[in-house]
């Protein structure tokens, strides 16, 4: 089941380290085979707010994603990003293609006292 990390930045500011961080993260995704499917700009906000921009990139599993945050060629080039960009990093498992809404509101109700 894929799997997504994303990022909400506030504050975005193009320091030459954002910019050098930029330059690298695709080598340390590629090994995962992690692949932007949102990255920035700021975001259309239809209800609430959203100060900032979101970034999505897509992972073959949860697994696969936590692998990635955790590796050494992202660990070495993270701080050029959160030195300078303030946010909030969540991983998060996707849904398979028959994904049914529905049925997990049955599943959920069932479970209500």
């Amino acid at each position: 089941m894929p799997a997504y990390g994303l990022a909400h930045l506030r504050n975005r500011r193009h320091h030459p380290d954002v910019l050098e961080y930029l330059r690298r993260i695709q080598d340390t995704l590629d090994p995962f085979q992690g692949r932007f499917v949102a990255h920035g700009p700021p975001a259309e906000v239809l209800e609430g707010s959203w100060p900032g921009s979101v970034v999505l990139i897509a992972f073959p599993d949860l697994d696969t994603a936590r692998a990635w945050y955790a590796s050494p060629a992202y660990q070495a080039i993270l701080r050029l990003r959160t030195d300078h960009i303030q946010g909030d990093v969540v991983l998060v498992d996707g849904v398979g293609p028959a994904y049914d809404p529905a049925a997990r509101a049955e599943r959920l109700r069932a479970e209500l006292p």
